[in-house]
């Protein structure tokens, strides 16, 4: 009897003595699985975007664009805009023809272009900030307008015709400047003639501005 106890004795130990080295087995196993998948993960491309090109900060119109004026930004495929330039390369020494705020997606139509005053020989296309909203939203591409700036912190000091004959080009899309520091207003784009561009663009900046229709 005491050498079968002893036999069985034996054969538990050889039993222990077998699982405690599968048991190393499978957790050196693990730790291997471990570390492999840690590697994986850490070496795995990252996931696919879209590189898009954005304001770098928020920029006015008639802002003439510069390298330190935009910035990529990775984009998921699916969240791309419907258009947007396809290069900064393309954009750079262009005229901005509406706002653009910070972060915000360029797209060529906010990009004075040059077949803008197709149709005006010897003019150039230049945005101006219409204090008047409601006076904008009169306006029509074709539109022949004179434009004229009083000055927001002197009206007494009367008006400044700016423009005698300014052709409405393009109508850019309402922006909310809620908030913004800026003159109220909304945005057009007029082919000035060139002696009148430089004029144009400073008060669009500093002044109230308005459209008059020529009769």
């Amino acid at each position: 009897m005491n050498s079968a106890l002893s036999g069985l004795a034996a054969r538990l130990h050889k039993v222990r003595r077998l699982l405690l080295v599968r048991r190393r087995g499978l957790a050196a196993l693990a730790a291997g699985s471990a570390v492999l998948f840690s590697v994986s993960a850490a070496t795995a491309p990252p996931p696919h975007t879209v590189r898009v090109w954005t304001a770098a900060r928020d920029l006015p119109a008639g802002a003439v664009l510069g390298s330190g004026d935009l910035r990529a930004v990775g984009f998921a495929p699916g969240s791309v805009p419907a258009h947007v330039v396809a290069s900064a390369r393309s954009a750079l020494g262009r005229t901005l023809a509406a706002p653009l705020g910070r972060g915000q997606p360029l797209s060529p139509t906010d990009l004075v272009r040059p077949g803008m005053t197709r149709g005006y020989p010897g003019r150039v296309a230049v945005p101006v900030r219409l204090t008047d909203p409601a006076v904008a939203a009169l306006l029509r591409v074709g539109d022949r307008v004179a434009l004229v700036a009083s000055d927001p912190a002197d009206p007494a000091r009367g008006t400044t015709t700016l423009a005698t004959d300014a052709a409405v080009v393009t109508l850019p899309a309402p922006v909310d400047d809620t908030g913004s520091t800026s003159l109220p207003g909304r945005m057009v784009v007029v082919a000035v003639r060139p002696a009148e561009a430089d004029a144009v663009a400073t008060a669009s900046a500093a002044s109230y501005v308005t459209a008059e229709w020529l009769r």
